[in-house]
């Protein structure tokens, strides 16, 4: 069989065992929910501050709370590696006549089903709210492509992660350690122009914050199509890279065994 062949049965394995619950992809986007309706009714006036540049905080919170669930969704895909490594399942995976890239595409596969599924749910709750999108669908597309780029940054990183020390303590305090710090350090929650002159240059460099541009732009009457571009393109080049660290993970943990 060839790479895609491969990759099509191992995705369709796992999203067989995704959608038989489908109250993982629910549950986990309470904290999302909380975040949204929370800091929406807590902030909503600070649109009124000099220099925020937005009418209302929910249209301006939106992108932000999409992007900061598809960081923390994927955070964990560490965890279902070694889920398999304990199960054995990876073991007769790697003896197999199957590509280790396959095995990897089809981990990122399920993300991003996951990812976009949890993310139209946020925006619609955020519209049934009362959101506007002047980007009409194509912002909520750009939005959401932002999120699987990003997502499968963070899913390779776990996944290679997880390959590497096996140990589930450690993803859960990569998690802690990286999620919320990287999204305070980035516009999903406060305008660049207020901030501290050290965190505006921090959000520059975070790819967190690219996503949160990228839509936010999007979603935006008049986008900067140009900037999106340029963004996305950060984001697919990291992507790439970490997908190509955790292939390697898989043959360094071959070796292992």
């Amino acid at each position: 069989m060839n790479l895609l062949t491969q990759t099509w049965w191992m995705t369709h394995r796992r999203l067989k065992a995704l959608f038989r619950q489908p109250a993982v992809l629910v549950i986990t986007l309470v904290q999302p929910a909380v975040w949204l309706f929370l800091f929406g009714a807590l902030f909503k006036r600070i649109v009124e501050l000099p220099g925020f540049g937005s009418s209302s905080y929910l249209d301006y919170l939106i992108p932000g709370v999409v992007v900061m669930n598809a960081v923390s969704a994927n955070m964990w895909s560490g965890m279902a590696a070694i889920d398999e490594i304990d199960r054995g399942t990876l073991n007769r995976f790697l003896v197999a006549p199957i590509r280790r890239s396959a095995i990897v595409n089809a981990g990122v596969i399920e993300a991003a089903v996951s990812t976009i599924v949890q993310s139209l749910i946020i925006v619609l709750l955020g519209w049934l709210a009362g959101a506007q999108f002047p980007g009409g669908v194509g912002g909520v597309a750009a939005l959401l492509a932002a999120c699987v780029l990003l997502g499968t940054v963070f899913n390779g990183l776990s996944t290679a992660m997880g390959l590497a020390v096996r140990q589930r303590e450690t993803i859960i305090g990569l998690s802690i350690f990286l999620l919320l710090p990287l999204t305070f350090l980035s516009t999903a929650f406060m305008a660049r122009d207020l901030m501290p002159g050290w965190i505006q240059h921090a959000a520059a460099a975070n790819p967190v914050n690219w996503a949160v541009e990228i839509g936010r732009t999007a979603l935006s009457a008049s986008p900067d199509w140009a900037a999106t571009a340029r963004l996305g393109g950060g984001l697919l080049v990291l992507a790439l890279a970490l997908v190509g660290l955790s292939i390697r993970s898989f043959r360094g943990y071959q070796k292992s065994i």
